[in-house]
């Protein structure tokens, strides 16, 4: 607190980043739909609220651990169940980053370093945009820092019971998203090996003893979840076993390196290529879990656009868009490192599944770049500038250790498992690259410091600033040219203009102490490009899905692959809705359909269960046929309602619903009104299925409905439905651009139809047993 109350630019770093965190929230509409559901339902009873249970009737989980939700679940109680408050926790453990990043950097290193640290967190475009959802992200990266706060703490104090803490709190990190707490673990342990000054022994004891505790807060939760009787608790979302500990190590770990498949088999649509034979989508497992042989005819056909999007009050037909011709790097950039020449058109960086093609430059690529890499080049080059430039003048050697460089140990420990994972991992969405910005903030705030120091006194490696400088603003002016052909010119112009001088001064000069606005100037233009990206969440009210930066959210209808407001259309079928009200009875579920997608909506909108019988994606194997059949007979489930998904691991389910129920059909105008007629549905389903989709897919698809595959912040899909439902909960529906716009990303199976312009179908499910 004393920091807070004297520094008064950490308080105007702090300021702004309640500001680009904050600003506009209350246009978060649903916010990530799939977690927002589980909210409402958490908020129900205790037992939904230790499992992260989807639905009101504690069916099925979210795909996740349950600590991040718990602090929405708990903000939901207090203020109600709105955009804003299942947003607010991501908020405060944003700027809550920001200071610890401050903190850390400051008891080393000094304020100026600490306060670039924190300024270039605060920046960070896929920060802020991470920040503003309830997603896990940003929780996550909260816990992190805590706990390399009391490691730290425990390093300087010699203190035994901080440590303890800190990997407490890296296991209950894990239990925020799991394995991706533990990327940075190994350089916990590195840090407190060489920081510490006792012998090899006490340091053994000391790290054996906080591997306990760092084992028992990992494992609390989950072990309570597999030594549950299945019976009495929800199905385990993601799983293949209905473990936690299988989804942990399963779904949410190797598969997220190796990218093999979803938890029931699917293989995850749109994954960069990282060989020659998954290169190729012919080669690629089918994103609903289907065979090869059966999707190879639709392997080809290109998914329908939404038809339920519309336009936003706040949405700019000035706002910029890429060149022409440009839609290669639009959606994933070709050229360049890292590029891809696949991907969703999302706009340069911004496609949900477009991760560039596996490399050591892929971070640098159009696809990951925008959103988090700007100063990378900075923060690798001010670790080779910090390192030396803290040499200390009585060493012998030099890689001998002093206290700073025992804490560049420990950052670059964080940068380099990192950056490697994603350098070569198959599956991950853009904004998983949060995890790089600590890292990144801290080797590039102290970079800069030092990088600045060694120009002025003429180091040997004086060189370093100007070549960070220029080789940032190259790196930049390729991200702005996407969209501001002209100013990544002048980006680049000036970039040259002021590099020249730092590359010639401490060659003719005698000295450089007035000449420091030459390097001020530098880190100012560096500094720009970023600071307008990170502004753009906040300028379009952005509380997205799957979360991104960049000019593409000012455009008409929004861009990337955003999924804003509930995703994809996020939107209840009015007249659907009031039909299963009006005649759900004493039935425990409002109706039941293939995944949370086409449910959470529903859930949102009344508080009701509404049962996913294949969990978030429609693969999850979370109830047999006998068991639904049970519901069914006991009056629990009275509709099934048939989005149309393509695959899953339900068809038994949904044959047997189609063979012996009726049909319902609702058909409704744009007005929501609408004629109900029944009819009797015997035999096999005469509805057309999508092309080249198998024959019992059934109906035609909402628009949106997640692919198989495709995990949990893709959610909140409706089904058919031309207007959205006035909810009980979400008081004030988002005004701002949708995130979808216009477009569905290529590589997103599944997705075809509209809640707009197609219908799915329901069926009475209560004339089968009388």
């Amino acid at each position: 607190m004393k920091l807070i109350k004297y520094d008064y630019w950490l308080i105007a770093i702090l300021i702004l980043a309640a500001f680009l965190y904050a600003w506009n929230i209350w246009e978060a509409g649903e916010a990530n739909s799939f977690y927002t559901a589980a909210i409402v339902s958490m908020t129900k009873s205790f037992k939904n609220f230790w499992y992260a249970s989807f639905d009101p009737a504690g069916f099925i989980t979210v795909d996740k651990p349950p600590v991040a939700l718990w602090f929405m679940a708990i903000s939901a109680k207090i203020f109600g169940v709105h955009g804003w408050s299942v947003v607010l926790p991501s908020i405060l453990f944003g700027i809550a980053s920001v200071y610890l990043i401050y903190n850390l950097v400051h008891k080393r290193f000094g304020r100026v370093p600490a306060r670039l640290a924190a300024l270039i967190m605060t920046l960070t475009p896929i920060a802020v945009a991470d920040s503003r959802t309830n997603n896990m992200d940003a929780t996550l990266i909260f816990f992190l820092l805590l706990s390399i706060y009391f490691v730290q703490k425990a390093v300087f104090k010699n203190q035994q019971r901080y440590l303890w803490i800190g990997f407490a709190l890296m296991g209950v990190a894990f239990n925020v998203k799991m394995l991706q707490a533990f990327m940075i673990l190994p350089a916990l342990y590195f840090y407190y090996w060489i920081a510490t000054n006792i012998g090899w022994k006490k340091k053994l004891a000391h790290l054996g003893v906080a591997t306990i505790f760092l084992a028992i807060f990992t494992l609390i939760w989950p072990l309570s979840v597999d030594m549950t009787n299945s019976s009495n608790r929800p199905y385990e979302g993601g799983s293949e076993t209905n473990s936690a500990l299988e989804l942990a190590f399963g779904y949410n770990g190797t598969q997220r390196l190796l990218g093999q498949t979803t938890g029931t088999g699917g293989a995850f649509p749109g994954m960069g290529s990282s060989s020659k034979k998954n290169s190729s989508s012919k080669n690629m497992t089918p994103p609903n879990g289907t065979s090869k042989k059966s999707a190879s005819s639709s392997s080809n056909t290109p998914p329908a656009k939404p038809s339920g999007s519309s336009s936003s009050k706040k949405s700019s037909t000035n706002a910029p868009t890429p060149p022409n011709g440009a839609e290669g790097m639009q959606a994933g950039g070709q050229g360049g490192p890292g590029g891809s020449n696949k991907g969703g058109k999302g706009g340069a960086g911004g496609g949900a599944f477009s991760i560039g093609t596996v490399g050591p430059f892929r971070l640098f690529g159009l696809d990951l770049g925008p959103q988090i890499s700007w100063l990378l080049i900075i923060a690798i080059l001010g670790l080779i500038s910090s390192y030396f430039y803290y040499r200390g003048s009585r060493m012998k050697k030099w890689w001998s250790l002093t206290p700073q460089r025992k804490e560049l140990w420990l950052w670059a420990g964080w940068l380099v498992p990192v950056y490697g994972f994603f350098s070569v991992a198959s599956f991950f969405h853009p904004y998983y690259t949060i995890m790089l910005a600590p890292a990144i903030a801290v080797l590039g705030g102290v970079g800069i410091y030092t990088m600045f120091r060694q120009w002025k006194e003429k180091s040997i490696w004086s060189m370093l600033l100007p070549i960070a400088i220029l080789s940032t603003a190259a790196l930049q002016a390729w991200y702005v040219a996407q969209y501001y052909s002209v100013l990544a010119w002048v980006l680049l112009g000036l970039g040259v203009l002021i590099s020249i001088p730092l590359f010639v001064l401490p060659w003719i000069a005698t000295n450089l102490k007035s000449k420091h606005v030459w390097p001020i100037a530098g880190v100012i233009l560096v500094m720009l490009a970023p600071s307008f990206w990170s502004l753009t969440p906040t300028l379009a009210g952005e509380s997205a899905q799957i979360p991104t930066a960049g000019p593409s959210l000012l455009q008409q209808g929004g861009g990337g692959m955003g999924m804003n407001a509930g995703g994809m259309g996020g939107s209840t079928d009015s007249t659907l809705l009031k039909y299963l009200e009006k005649h759900q009875g004493n039935a425990e579920y409002l109706f039941a359909t293939d995944d949370s997608s086409t449910a959470a909506p529903y859930i949102i909108s009344t508080g009701k269960a509404v049962m996913a019988i294949g969990g978030f994606n429609g693969t999850d194997k979370a109830i047999t046929l006998k068991q639904f059949k049970k519901l069914v007979k006991e009056g629990k489930i009275k509709y099934y309602y048939s989005g149309g998904k393509t695959g899953g691991s339900n068809t038994a389910i949904v044959n047997w619903i189609k063979k012996n129920a009726k049909k319902i059909k609702l058909s409704s105008s744009t007005s929501a009104t609408s004629s109900i007629t029944t009819s009797t549905k015997t035999g096999s389903s005469n509805e057309s299925a999508p092309t080249g989709a198998p024959s019992n897919a059934g109906g035609t698809p909402p628009s949106g409905t997640a692919p198989s595959g495709m995990q949990g912040e893709m959610g909140g899909t409706p089904p058919s439905g031309s207007s959205n439902s006035s909810t009980k909960k979400m008081k004030k529906p988002s005004k701002k651009p949708s995130g979808t716009g216009n477009t569905v990303p290529e590589g997103m199976g599944g997705m075809t139809g509209g809640p707009g312009g197609s219908s799915g179908t329901l069926y009475d499910l209560s004339s089968i047993y009388n």
